[in-house]
């Protein structure tokens, strides 16, 4: 700061001080006010001093002449410490002693001619400008607040799964699983649906979804020469079910000559769990049926051979299965276990 030039540091009355050394003695001018500016500034720097325990530093740049320094030594309010040393030419002016003269030359300001009071005025703009080049810059600035890091983690993004209910159709009591797969094409949920059923994916399947078929003109061209359906082996979830449909049900046909007809009902999109690799069978319950029985139909003759020792067919149909055969067992551990291994690609199989 550079003393009264900078009004942003000074007491604002001392913007007079300026103006009225520009003016004639007999300008009337409020010397109470400029007077009590004038101490407060001092007081105020002699505070901060304190603060920084530089109070008994002798300033640098003072540029009172010799003319100004008596001046000062006579003024009557002046302790006689400092009288001396005012008198005295190279004596050394601490911070303290600048601010005390200060107020002294406040006080003067009330008294004398107007002649005076323009001289001390001119002193006091001296201090003035001593007192900030030797205690404003020594104001130590405020420490800046050290910016919060911040840390940038690499997040998984969070991913959706599609859950799926799969029910087989007059099953009595109902067999059904609740599976949740990532995106993938209608043929992966085939592979997905044979496993957490519990089939072994050795016939031809399609799926019926909004009056369109859906499967592979590679397997079913075999033996329906005119497919006219929709490649299943192209066509992917996200495709078929738009981010707002929260419900959807479509039909699953495995075997076509047992048919074995599922209800898919899509349950809604979820979020992934990180702790989670997909896909995975959530729930279901009951048994799935042994392969080449007769569908639906043929399945409840079946159980009902097995389950009755005095059945003509007991023996025989308890043979077929491999000697023992529980309807009621299902594993969802098991079923995940199955779906992510996977199953044998039915293009391979003799």
């Amino acid at each position: 700061m550079s003393g009264l030039e900078t009004s942003g540091k000074l007491p604002q009355s001392q913007h007079g001080i300026q103006e009225m050394s520009r003016k004639k003695p007999d300008a009337e001018v409020n010397l109470t006010e400029q007077s009590v500016a004038l101490a407060q500034f001092a007081a105020e720097r002699v505070i901060v001093a304190d603060r920084l325990a530089i109070k008994q530093k002798v300033v640098v740049g003072l540029s009172l002449n010799e003319a100004e320094r008596v001046i000062v030594a006579r003024l009557p309010d002046l302790s006689d410490t400092l009288r001396q040393k005012w008198k005295r030419k190279n004596s050394r002016i601490t911070i303290a002693d600048t601010a005390a003269t200060m107020m002294v030359v406040a006080q003067s300001l009330l008294d004398g001619d107007p002649m005076k009071r323009l001289t001390l005025l001119f002193i006091a703009k001296k201090l003035i400008d001593c007192l900030d080049q030797n205690v404003v810059p020594q104001v130590p600035p405020v420490p800046p607040v050290p910016p919060v890091p911040i840390v940038v983690t690499k997040s998984k993004s969070v991913g959706t799964v599609f859950q799926f209910k799969i029910t087989l159709l007059d099953s009595k009591p109902a067999i059904w699983r609740r599976i949740q797969v990532k995106d993938c094409t209608l043929d992966k949920l085939h592979e997905h649906i044979q496993a957490a059923m519990g089939w072994t994916n050795t016939h031809l399947h399609q799926f019926e979804i909004k009056g369109e078929r859906y499967g592979d003109p590679e397997l079913i061209g075999d033996d329906f020469a005119e497919f006219d359906g929709v490649d299943s082996t192209k066509t992917k979830l996200s495709e078929l079910i738009p981010e707002k449909t929260k419900r959807l049900a479509f039909r699953y046909e495995y075997d076509f000559g047992d048919g074995w007809e599922h209800k898919v009902q899509f349950e809604g999109r979820r979020p992934t769990d990180p702790k989670v690799k997909y896909p995975v069978c959530i729930e279901g319950e009951r048994a799935c049926p042994p392969e080449d029985c007769g569908g639906v139909w043929g399945y409840s003759d079946l159980l009902e051979a097995i389950s009755n020792p005095k059945h003509q067919e007991h023996r025989r149909m308890l043979e077929w299965v491999g000697g023992s055969y529980d309807p009621e067992e299902f594993d969802p551990a098991a079923a995940t276990k199955a779906m992510k291994k996977g199953l044998p690609d039915w293009r391979q199989m003799e």
